[in-house]
């Protein structure tokens, strides 16, 4: 168990890495936490401070996610041994965890951090790369149909425990609980987009939009 979480907790202060934060202080200081949505997040970022910026913010999200998973599990750490009773599966899957809630709980930034999408990317390219294709295909044709950013986001996360359950267990069943368990977490912090879209607030961009109605052309409240 000492393996397990000490490499946990490694995870964990690696997930704690904000790429807004980063980004931020290469921008004189910016916290895009007190802008826009308040969100430490790419889609927060592109509004508030543009691609470029958005863009360092996701590739750092992503990594941090993807070193927590690939690198992490097989450390040699000085001060504790391979554990034979913990299955190397479960503690991939326990690292990858570690790194989505260090983005979304940072010990470094008060445990305000973001909803956990880019950071989750990066997981599934360590434990799974091929249902990267479901999060992207899903994620692209729930944005073209309604505009909705948050949406198009639980719906990815959501498509991803469903199609395990489908096709792969009970084979899977560690990768089916740890994206069952992320997919319900997205959809909780995703609450104030659900209650934004009930009371027709949510931003929404119809510029991505396949079908367009004409009084969504400027959008509608903020994400």
């Amino acid at each position: 168990m000492l393996e397990l979480g000490s490499k946990f907790l490694i995870s964990y202060l690696i997930g704690s890495l904000m790429g807004a934060m980063i980004m931020g202080r290469f921008r004189g200081g910016v916290d895009i936490r007190e802008l826009g949505s308040g969100n430490a997040g790419g889609t927060n970022a592109l509004r508030t401070q543009g691609l470029l910026f958005a863009l360092g913010v996701v590739i750092i999200d992503i990594g941090k996610g993807y070193f927590g998973a690939a690198f992490v599990p097989g450390l040699n750490l000085p001060w504790v041994e391979a554990d034979p009773m913990i299955s190397r599966d479960w503690l991939q899957i326990s690292c990858a965890a570690g790194a989505v809630m260090g983005h979304v709980w940072p010990i470094y930034h008060g445990f305000k951090g973001g909803k956990g999408g880019a950071t989750l990317i990066g997981t599934i390219l360590v434990l799974d790369p091929s249902l990267v294709i479901v999060i992207l295909v899903v994620f692209a044709f729930v944005l073209v149909f309604s505009g909705y950013v948050g949406l198009s986001t639980m719906a990815a996360a959501t498509s991803l425990p469903i199609l395990l359950a489908a096709t792969r267990l009970p084979d899977e069943q560690p990768l089916f609980i740890y994206t069952a368990c992320i997919a319900l977490y997205i959809i909780w912090a995703h609450r104030s987009n659900i209650q934004r879209m009930r009371a027709g607030t949510e931003h929404r961009n119809p510029k991505v939009m396949v079908l367009k109605r004409r009084n969504d052309s400027t959008g509608n409240g903020a994400d």
